[in-house]
């Protein structure tokens, strides 16, 4: 029993002496074997050399190259030459260059691509917010007519105002003296129907 005691009491030093993993900091970078890079800048240069060799300059420098190549491996003196007729050498360069253009150009298209959704993304919402705004004017629009139905209007009160200038010039040319109201009531001051 006393055995079971002490190896517990050790265990429970050993479990004091570990240091406890804590969840609300960091942890402690470990050293790596393989090197850091930023993944962001090697996109940028992969960028720049895939646009590099979609250009019309790169072709022309490569044609110049091989062709500076050919004609020192062939025309100089055999001690001076560093590639011979078949051109062993110049095939493993061109394979080479071949074997580091595929993926630098695939990795920047799928550069673009990421942008192009996002830009996409970004087109589609600022398309849902304009047909919302859109909607929006237009139900006020018709709100504002169905308003304007039921108030006069500048040429219905001309067109008032013209029957009435007409009414008083035909009584004025009749001028038979008899005594017609304009607005016909009782004589109060107030109508039984509302004003508009």
């Amino acid at each position: 029993m006393a055995e079971r005691t002490q190896e517990r009491d050790r265990e429970r030093e050993r479990e004091r002496q570990l240091p406890r993993i804590r969840l609300d900091q960091p942890r402690v970078r470990r050293p790596r074997f393989l090197p850091e890079y930023d993944p962001e800048a090697f996109g940028r240069l992969s960028e720049r050399i895939a646009r590099f060799l979609g250009t019309g300059r790169f072709i022309v420098w490569m044609t110049v190259i091989i062709i500076a190549w050919v004609v020192w491996n062939v025309s100089v003196p055999d001690h001076l030459r560093f590639d011979t007729y078949p051109f062993i050498f110049l095939t493993l360069m061109l394979s080479l260059q071949a074997s580091y253009a595929a993926p630098l150009i695939l990795l920047a298209q799928n550069r673009q691509d990421d942008r192009d959704k996002v830009n996409l993304e970004q087109d589609r919402k600022q398309n849902e917010r304009s047909i919302a705004d859109t909607e929006y004017l237009t139900r006020e629009i018709a709100a504002l007519r169905m308003g304007l139905g039921e108030v006069a209007t500048r040429d219905w009160m001309r067109s008032e105002l013209q029957d009435l200038l007409k009414e008083l010039e035909d009584r004025n040319a009749r001028g038979n003296g008899e005594r017609r109201d304009l607005f016909p009531g009782d004589g109060s001051r107030g109508s039984d129907v509302p004003d508009r």
